[in-house]
């Protein structure tokens, strides 16, 4: 199976940044057009057979350009794939989180893999819904390609995952907004991450 891991158009919030947790939000005019870019991309490297999305309305919006350009008539959700949920943090700008919470948030930059956001979830519970969601689509077995459109955290946390990586490299990875990540799961169960991160098709939109 091929996986096309990949993170819904810009939004506001990205930036300047703020904890956006599972805020429903529209892409902006430079999301929809990272979204086209995208869309082209896939369409003309591979033949996905199913595009599935988290919940959230950037993703879906995301997802059905990429659907529409590939002639797929219908995209799923994947509930797995919805983002990290930031509890009370949740739309506060990095600066009002290091001032309400100087502790923890220096944790989160220094030791992600310790934080439970303040009402909300910790990396270990992304990493738990992130399997359980990878694992639902293998189900589907064969030679399918799925593209997947999810969030930044959720794809770092799957693609440690498929690196075989700690939670503790959490910043180490990077996920641009409508990046490609290529995934394969060969016939005895292993899986090979074979492109990370690509934006050189949004080159002409950046």
């Amino acid at each position: 199976m091929q996986i096309v891991l990949t993170r819904h158009g810009q939004t506001e919030g990205i930036d300047p940044p703020r904890f956006r947790g599972r805020t429903e939000l529209a892409l902006c005019d430079h999301g929809r057009r990272q979204a086209v870019a995208l869309a082209g991309a896939i369409a003309r490297q591979f033949k996905p057979d199913i595009v599935l999305t988290s919940p959230l309305k950037q993703c879906r919006e995301t997802g059905a350009v990429i659907a529409e350009a590939c002639g797929i008539a219908t995209q799923g959700v994947l509930a797995g794939l919805v983002d990290v949920d930031c509890g009370i943090w949740t739309l506060m700008t990095h600066a009002d989180a290091a001032s309400a919470f100087p502790r923890e948030y220096a944790r989160w930059k220094h030791m992600p893999q310790w934080v439970r956001f303040p009402s909300g979830e910790s990396l270990q519970d992304v990493a738990a819904r992130t399997a359980d969601a990878l694992r639902e689509l293998w189900r589907l077995g064969g030679d399918k390609t799925a593209v997947l459109v999810g969030h930044d955290s959720v794809n770092k946390v799957a693609l440690l995952q498929a690196l075989d990586l700690p939670l503790s490299a959490y910043w180490r990875i990077e996920q641009e907004p409508c990046c490609i990540n290529e995934l394969f799961l060969d016939d005895q169960g292993g899986m090979r991450v074979m492109r990370f991160n690509d934006i050189a098709h949004l080159q002409p939109h950046a």
